[in-house]
């Protein structure tokens, strides 16, 4: 397994990359012993209908502390995967981003244009991955209605290769990895692999791991016919009783903290995926821009995050 991994950013306003307390994050997110990280940010467009994308100078993450953030983590050894991304201010989920392929008028009329500010959009931070020497961008994030638009994507990518000399990648989510026609044209078919693990709380490793091998089939086919490595740019679980039966929840609030479901999410996916040859590796959702220094703190936290859990033991038993 080549990607050891973490996202992080993803959230963040402006002000926050350059606070002493993401610093301090940072700096604890490097010693679970990661060799790379997905710095991970959005952009917005006001619906998942809207044509035009906007950076948005009173939110919206700016340059300087995108490359000071990057910059932070390349001192000290870590490789960096830049993704920015898009999401919609009316909270519709961007797989929904979509229009009609055809009108009555003109052909394309939507998509021509909404892909002539996408297009703009990632030849930006194409330019700031080349400049701070990033190893890999990320072309998109989950934007299934996007992925049949063939033409576009491929006019997309040659774009930002003329831009940018690392290694590409693009976020599918799970269960769609063999859909998009473009994989070819980029390094690493990237997924979101919020894979249902159990079917129920409390779980053991040995039953999720069960699940895991038969994803692993599947991707491995896939691997193979594509000739491509697989890569999961998201995965992970949250530490509440239930979640490894539906990974990808942020919204049951109710759950009771379970840090046991958790651990048996990251090490069942570890030791199933880290010796195969045709895996490249992982992002683990997410570590947040800010985070909690206690384990008091840790017990309260039934989110994504891993620090003072029993997760990031895991963790460290893989990534050293």
């Amino acid at each position: 397994m080549e990607i050891k991994g973490y996202t992080y950013g993803y959230g963040a306003v402006r002000g926050i990359y350059s606070s002493e307390r993401a610093v301090r994050s940072r700096e604890a997110l490097m010693k679970t012993g990661i060799n790379w990280v997905c710095l991970a940010f959005s952009v917005k467009q006001k619906t998942y209908s809207s044509t035009e994308i906007y950076f948005d100078y009173r939110k919206s993450v700016p340059d300087l502390e995108v490359i000071s953030t990057i910059e932070h983590f390349k001192k000290n050894g870590v490789k960096v995967c830049l993704k920015p991304m898009i999401d919609t201010e009316d909270g519709v989920w961007r797989a929904q981003i979509d229009f009609p392929d055809y009108t009555v008028f003109e052909e394309d009329k939507y998509w021509k244009k909404w892909f002539e500010y996408y297009k703009a959009f990632m030849l930006h931070y194409a330019q700031i991955a080349e400049y701070t020497g990033c190893e890999m961008l990320c072309l998109g994030c989950e934007m299934l209605g996007t992925e049949r638009k063939e033409a576009y994507w491929r006019d997309l990518i040659a774009a930002v290769r003329n831009a940018y000399a690392g290694k590409l990648t693009y976020n599918t989510n799970h269960g769609h990895e063999d859909e998009a026609a473009w994989y070819d044209a980029i390094d690493y078919i990237g997924t979101s692999a919020y894979y249902r693990v159990a079917r129920e709380g409390g779980a053991s490793a040995a039953e999720m791991k069960a699940e895991w091998e038969k994803v692993a089939v599947k991707l491995e086919e896939l691997s193979k016919r594509k000739n491509k490595p697989i890569l999961f740019m998201e995965v992970g679980c949250r530490s509440a009783r239930g979640c490894a039966s539906m990974p990808w929840d942020f919204m049951h609030k109710e759950l009771p903290h379970d840090e046991d479901e958790q651990a048996n999410f990251y090490e069942s996916c570890l030791s199933t995926f880290t010796d195969k040859p045709w895996f490249a590796g992982l992002f683990w959702w997410d570590w947040s821009c800010v985070i909690y220094d206690t384990r008091e703190e840790a017990a309260k936290d039934n989110g994504f995050n891993t620090h003072l859990k029993k997760a990031e033991e895991v963790v460290r038993k893989y990534y050293s």
